[in-house]
């Protein structure tokens, strides 16, 4: 079982990598193959998007057929296939196909993790646990950073693509040796179950809204526009905005591991999710008031929103402790549906909202992206304080 979850982080190490590497190779696609930053955000909204739809087979097949057959075959076929469709792009539609495939070649391994996490492990540690997948899976972030531009500037991003092609056939190979699935629950007298029984518990609904705006922000601005904000404001190179990214993602990993411990030594998992999503507000704010305040302060102040964006295993651990123990594959996958389909919604209409800003000056674009993820990941805090408590 321990062998099976080192190589679903690994796995779920190369998901974060195809969900973050646009940012760094932004700037030469459009140089090469002409997509803009709108076909970018685009393209990665179609990632989330797919990856979030995914997940309600998902959910099934987790609880039916165990995480070793649908984690192998999906990454096998959807990953490598579509980092192959990748490197081979020669326009902003080929890229779009290719991140279709790729979410769904991402799309079951970190629930393959929590799945088996959540039938192996005693309630209380989830989080921690479940914080430490993401914080080790999460230098896939810093993969997608400055090491895609140092690869991408000496061999070029088509080759650069191609070798982490074989690099997740090969993952996908191991995978089907080593997972061992666990053993099935069985439903209570008899009862199968479905997303409807998940969906009539109560509590669910008041953590679904900040579920699918927490992650939204790192996410997007990590993936995808920090690329252009600095490139369009501080005139940074792939380089520069490679050590940028890099810094966020050291963030993001540091705040998957922070969060992780701290129902236990706090008593509550409620309040230390509030307090770091509305910190992630104030984060968002200051961006939006002070985008001009330098190329370090503004770097730190994106870090910010990596850290605190970083609750979504907490939530999860949260909506978990409401989930009857033979609909833990399904539920799982619910609550990442909304989590993942949020990022990928969101960052399409941040398109839009980029597009639809005043032209100058020029900050004021990347001022609308902030303040519209300010303003929502808000109100998801509002609707979340009226949430039902619960650490196991």
């Amino acid at each position: 079982m321990k062998l099976g979850l080192f190589f679903l982080v690994i796995g779920y190490l190369l998901s974060q990598f195809y969900r973050s590497f646009l940012a760094v190779l932004s700037g030469l696609l459009q140089a090469d193959i002409g997509v803009t930053a709108d076909d970018l955000a685009f393209s990665s909204g179609l990632w989330f998007i797919v990856f979030a739809l995914m997940q309600l087979p998902i959910g099934w097949a987790l609880d039916t057929y165990g995480p070793r057959r649908t984690t192998a075959l999906l990454l096998s076929l959807g990953g490598t296939g579509g980092a192959v469709v990748f490197a081979l792009a020669t326009s902003a539609l080929h890229v779009h196909l290719a991140m279709v495939l790729l979410g769904v070649g991402c799309a079951p391994v970190l629930m393959a993790s929590y799945f088996i996490l959540a039938r192996s492990v005693p309630p209380a540690i989830f989080a921690t646990r479940a914080g430490a997948v993401i914080g080790f899976g999460s230098l896939g972030n810093i993969l997608g950073a400055l090491p895609m531009a140092w690869a991408a500037e000496a061999i070029g991003w088509r080759a650069a693509i191609l070798v982490i092609a074989g690099v997740t056939a090969l993952v996908a190979l191991v995978l089907w040796w080593v997972i061992q699935d666990p053993p099935k629950a069985k439903a209570p007298d008899g009862a199968a179950g479905s997303l409807l029984d998940l969906l009539r518990i109560p509590a669910l609904w008041f953590i679904i809204p900040l579920l699918m705006v927490n992650y939204a922000p790192a996410a997007g601005l990590r993936g995808l526009w920090a690329g252009p904000f600095y490139a369009d404001l501080y005139t940074a190179s792939a380089s520069g905005i490679g050590q940028v990214t890099l810094l966020m993602a050291c963030a993001m990993i540091a705040g998957n591991f922070a969060y992780g411990p701290l129902d236990r030594l706090l008593g509550t998992r409620k309040l230390v999710i509030l307090a770091g999503n509305l910190c992630g507000v104030l984060c968002l704010g200051a961006l939006w008031l002070f985008p001009l305040s330098g190329f370090w302060q503004t770097g730190l102040l994106l870090a910010g929103v990596g850290f605190f964006g970083a609750s979504f295993p907490m939530m999860i651990a949260h909506g978990r402790s409401f989930f009857p123990a033979h609909l833990t594959g399904r539920g799982v996958t619910l609550l990442n549906l909304f989590s993942i389909g949020g990022v990928g919604v969101l960052q399409m209409i941040s398109g839009r909202v980029h597009a639809a800003a005043p032209s100058l000056p020029p900050e004021a674009a990347y001022q609308a992206i902030f303040g519209f993820f300010a303003v929502l990941l808000l109100i998801g805090c509002v609707i979340y304080a009226f949430s039902t408590d619960r650490t196991d």
